[in-house]
């Protein structure tokens, strides 16, 4: 059977929104502590911070970082955060049995995000705290001086208000691990106070409340009714988090995990969509999926290192190694966030340093980056404009978990400013694959470039090498008729970019 993708102009899912394409940091390992912050570092900046993974975070094409958390949230104290550094409590994080030694607090970290020219997604505890913590963190954060918190914010060196829009209301308050976990309406009733409260303050803010910590958690769905029962008129988005593990089961199967992500977006969007016909509401909650990405260690393999290396500092845990196989999932559902973009405005990789991370560090040695960097580099520095629907007719294959997965996975964007069309591929296949790539009513002008991420052998990452997994070009087409014949390398994931003679 010939596979064959047809692209269309008219056929329009939504703009590219730049948030797509956010990252992580937790008080986690060594996400901040040797990751993006070490101080006698050769690289470090004035404050501490690592240039060089800021740099790797910049040409990733990061611009939104949520912070800082994650389960460290629910049991974390703002103030522990702010002020000298000399008078910082040592306090012991609960969520990852470790000392936090509050070295970087709220104001360290938007130094690092105004620097680097990250866009800042805030969380606030609802674990331990709640209303009066959320709104006095509120005030620090956003308010001109004048009161008690704001005053407090300039004495410590930031006179100008930091204007944070994005608020995340807790972390995954619907798992039992979650230090203060909540039913539905426990959580529900709270946000919506929380979030009433924060508007009072600042109206201009947008509001994320928690949705799932994942799709196969027994109370998805009755989770996501009742938390927009309660906070359908305070929230913007309601968060969804996934991570996909499953290389055990063969590489065909683990690929195919992408569509449990489709899936689980479509159904969270028709629960809040009845929500909005119950109330004959002309807002439509949108998704915030601010944690995703691959998980290849065990999580009882993390918790069990947790436990048995307790209260240290910046401990080394969950520092998972990529490999080729797993940079191709990390694709598709990167993609997934841009074919699903009318509802999903924001995302975040997890983590951005040393934790299911793009980046990796050496203490006071290099940072390099992992395959799984790559897919994420290209899509965001090269998705700009508008997400086209790419209708796929070819051969499809089946797992235990999905009857027709698609041979090949596609992702179209149209930049009509630079009249050009970038397409991505993975190809899940363990052989080459042909693929004739159909534009309508779009006229093929020239191919402007064509890079592909591959490996002989998917199983290959890039500890020792750490270019062992890198895109390269490759001329591994043919255009003919307005038609592109791709000959797809095995287990790959292949960007194009198109120029096109528009009217």
């Amino acid at each position: 059977m010939e596979n064959k993708i047809v692209i269309d102009r008219d056929f329009i899912i939504g703009n590219v929104d730049k948030r797509l394409f956010g990252s992580f940091v937790e008080h986690m390992g060594r996400v901040v502590y040797t990751g993006i912050y070490e101080k006698d570092h050769p690289m470090a900046d004035e404050d501490g911070f690592r240039k060089d993974v800021a740099d790797l975070a910049k040409k990733m094409g990061v611009g939104i970082v949520r912070y800082p958390g994650g389960n460290f949230v629910s049991n974390y104290n703002w103030m522990d955060g702010v002020g000298p550094k000399e008078n910082r409590p040592r306090k012991r994080d609960l969520a990852w049995k470790s000392i936090e030694t509050n070295e970087v607090g709220i104001d360290e970290f938007m130094k690092w995000a105004r620097r680097y020219d990250m866009e800042p997604i805030m969380a606030v505890n609802m674990g331990t705290k709640g209303l009066d913590e959320a709104i006095s963190l509120l005030e620090y954060c956003n308010c001109e001086e004048g009161t008690y918190y704001s005053d407090m914010r300039v004495n410590n060196g930031s006179r100008e208000p930091y204007k944070i829009k994005t608020w995340c209301l807790g972390n995954e308050m619907d798992g039992e691990w979650q230090i203060g976990h909540k039913t539905a309406h426990e959580y529900g009733r709270l946000a919506h106070e929380i979030g009433k409260a924060m508007k009072i303050i600042d109206p201009t803010i947008e509001l994320v409340v928690c949705g799932s910590s994942m799709s196969r958690n027994a109370t998805f769905g009755d989770w996501e009714k009742e938390v927009l029962h309660n906070t359908y008129d305070e929230a913007d988005y309601i968060s969804l988090h996934q991570y996909y593990d499953g290389q055990n089961k063969g590489t065909k199967s683990f690929l195919a995990r992408s569509l449990d992500m489709e899936r689980y977006i479509d159904l969270v969007c028709g629960i809040a969509d009845l929500e909005k016909k119950k109330r004959g509401s002309s807002k439509t909650m949108n998704i915030c999926f601010d944690e995703w990405g691959v998980w290849s260690t065990p999580d009882y393999e993390v918790q069990r290192w947790v436990d048995e290396h307790p209260w240290q500092v910046a401990p080394p845990l969950g520092e998972q190694i990529y490999t080729m196989e797993d940079s191709l999932l990390f694709a598709s559902m990167l993609m997934v966030l841009l074919k699903k973009c009318n509802r999903v405005k924001i995302g975040c990789q997890s983590l951005l340093a040393n934790i299911s991370s793009c980046i990796m560090t050496k203490k006071g040695g290099e940072a390099w980056v992992q395959p799984i960097y790559y897919p994420f580099e290209m899509i965001a520095n090269n998705a700009k404009g508008i997400v086209l629907e790419s209708k796929y007719l070819g051969e499809k294959y089946s797992t235990e978990d999905f009857e027709e997965v698609p041979l090949i996975d596609s992702l179209a964007v149209l930049n009509e400013d630079n009249k050009e069309l970038v397409v991505f591929f993975v190809n899940r296949s363990e052989k080459e694959e042909k693929v004739d790539i159909c534009t309508r009513p779009m006229n093929i002008n020239k191919i402007k470039s064509s890079e592909v991420l591959f490996h002989s052998n998917i199983k290959t990452n890039n500890v020792e090498d750490h270019d062992a997994v890198k895109p390269q070009a490759i001329d591994n087409y043919e255009v003919k008729d307005n038609t592109i014949r791709l000959l797809l390398k095995p287990f790959s994931f292949q960007m194009i970019k198109i120029g096109l003679e528009l009217g």
